[in-house]
């Protein structure tokens, strides 16, 4: 056996929940260690840690994220009222990656893994279409409140003299409820440069969309702040890459998405990057057939898959039944760390061990052999489908052929 290959750095490592734990385990076991002197500085963000640390091993893992500069993460539970009961919680913890992404001011970029013999649902997509999502604020900051009959709801902001300015939201006749959001020019502005970085990094076409023909000032302002950074630092890099940059109404973006044949990054806010993401995977296929990177304005990244725990397959493995469940958007967050890990450190075996390893997934896809989830929507003829195990040492095999 040639000699492992070795890391020059620590990349960070977070470890997560249910099926996705067990998969995590898995891969390490089959695909990574046999091959690579695994250099990792590890977190475990499972649910029963973060509550013996009180979610500081979260705040930790983004921390050690921002000091080396690359990190994975397995798939994690963001606990509803069931998951309180389910573990014994003492309180209702936090999204892991809501935390995670707010530390590091990140934008996720999301784009579909192709392979033969999965057709996307949308018949004229041929290429793949990169959501990038911003990360910061919206709803998922928001403070609500449910409000009685006959009050008065209002915006109040007070400068730093104590000067207050009001806004009226509604008189309430009947009972309702309002919502109060926010964002921070500096957080779009990461937001703006992460997203055509990435346009430049990857050669694509950057589209841009809000609802700025309602949102006269909340939405107008992410436009305003992206076509100022576009036109003082990026306009003269995008021409000489000979790529564009446009802004267009959400309603409109959808439109042409549906229309177009795909090779482009589509920027959203953040709760439309978190349904449009969906659906985007969707229609190509599956959210387990989905990489997931969170890339900050300083240059850190962080590789995930873009799905779940898998709860369903994971009480079922606790019976000791088999599951076939898809491990590829969690080997691609590997791969994804371990490349860019590589090329931040100058170690091209590294580098091309990360870029074998996926074209061996790919193959074993593409020979027939998968996870159930992707024998449904496969049009392969010769389909075998296997187990989760079975599925990551079918990919061994393979792997040891292209090394």
């Amino acid at each position: 056996m040639a000699d492992k290959i070795k890391m020059k750095t620590p990349l960070v490592e977070m470890d997560g929940d249910e099926m996705t734990r067990i998969i995590w385990k898995m891969i390490k076991d089959n695909l990574l260690t046999p091959y690579v002197e695994l250099n990792t500085e590890y977190y475990d963000l499972g649910l029963k840690k973060r509550e013996e640390t009180k979610d500081q091993i979260t705040v930790d893992a983004a921390n050690a994220t921002k000091k080396y500069g690359v990190a994975v993460k397995c798939a994690t539970i963001t606990p509803n009222a069931d998951r309180v009961k389910e573990y014994n919680l003492s309180q209702m913890w936090k999204s892991p990656n809501g935390t995670i992404r707010a530390i590091l001011d990140g934008t996720v970029f999301r784009s579909p893994i192709l392979v033969k013999g999965i057709t996307p649902f949308i018949p004229s997509w041929k290429k793949p279409i990169t959501i990038a999502r911003h990360a910061y604020g919206d709803v998922y900051k928001n403070v609500e409140m449910l409000v009685d009959e006959n009050s008065k709801a209002e915006l109040v902001v007070t400068d730093k003299d104590g000067n207050e300015t009001r806004e009226l939201i509604h008189n309430f006749d009947t009972p309702g409820i309002i919502q109060g959001l926010h964002n921070i020019d500096k957080s779009i502005g990461s937001f703006a440069r992460a997203c055509f970085n990435f346009a430049l990094d990857t050669k694509q076409d950057l589209w841009f969309a809000t609802k700025d023909t309602i949102s006269k000032k909340y939405d107008h302002r992410f436009k305003d702040i992206f076509a100022e950074i576009y036109a003082s630092e990026y306009k003269d890099k995008f021409e000489a890459a000979g790529i564009e940059y446009f802004y267009t109404l959400i309603d409109d973006a959808v439109a042409r998405v549906v229309r177009s044949e795909g090779g482009y990054i589509w920027a959203c806010k953040n709760y439309d990057g978190d349904v449009m993401s969906d659906m985007v995977a969707t229609a190509f296929g599956s959210l387990a057939m989905m990489t997931s990177v969170l890339v900050s304005p300083e240059g850190i990244y962080e590789y995930e898959a873009a799905h779940g725990t898998v709860q369903r397959h994971y009480y079922r493995y606790l019976k000791g039944e088999k599951t076939s469940t898809n491990s590829v958007a969690t080997l691609f967050a590997w791969t994804g760390a371990l490349r860019k890990r590589g090329e931040l450190d100058d170690t091209p075996d590294l580098v091309d061990f990360a870029n074998k390893l996926e074209k061996a997934t790919i193959q074993t896809i593409e020979d027939g052999i998968m996870t159930g989830d992707l024998a449904a929507l496969s049009t392969l003829e010769n389909k075998q489908v296997v187990d989760t195990e079975a599925f990551l040492l079918a990919i061994k095999e393979r792997l040891e052929a292209i090394l």
